[in-house]
Formats: structure tokens, C-alpha cells, sequence
């Protein structure tokens, strides 16, 4: 247990700041898995319409520090190829 008043409020910053994060995490893979399961599926438009719900929101979890820039970068970039050999 932490010993001084400082480190008891930052202890309790930090277990909310964690119930925060893992929603935000837990909304983010919700709007993943959407577009997962359009992909699987080969709905190329109800793809697209996830892909557009699923970008703000991976990039307000950059803003707010749950994920890191080079990872949704990374995350956006390979289902936008998946996206796109839905056609092929």
C-alpha cells in the first residue's frame, strides 16, 4: 500500500486512468472486429462503411495515448490492402 497521500491519489489516478483505457480499448477492437468480419465475410462496401467508422476512433486512442501512432498506422494500412483485394 503506498505510504503518503501523494502516492495514494496517484494510486487511485492510476486505476481509473486503467478502467478509462481498457473501454477505449474495448470500443476500439469492437470497431476492429467489424471490419474483420466484413473482410471475412468479402462485403466489400459494409467493409468500407466499418473501415470509415474504425479510423476516427483508432486515432482519437492515439490522442489519448492508448495506442501508439506507428501501430494503428500499421493496423489501418493492412486492412486497407485487405479491403481492397476484397474485389479481386
Amino acid at each position: 500500500m503506498a505510504n503518503t497521500k501523494s502516492a495514494q491519489k496517484a494510486l487511485r489516478s492510476s486505476a481509473q486512468k486503467n478502467l478509462v483505457n481498457s473501454a477505449r480499448r474495448s470500443r476500439i477492437r469492437t470497431f476492429l472486429r467489424k471490419v474483420d468480419d466484413a473482410i471475412k465475410i468479402g462485403d466489400e462496401t459494409k467493409a468500407r462503411e466499418a473501415f470509415k467508422a474504425l479510423e476516427p476512433e483508432m486515432m482519437r486512442g492515439v490522442t489519448k495515448k492508448v495506442f501508439k501512432l506507428n501501430t494503428v498506422a500499421r493496423k489501418l494500412s493492412r486492412i486497407s490492402s485487405a479491403i481492397k483485394k476484397i474485389k479481386k
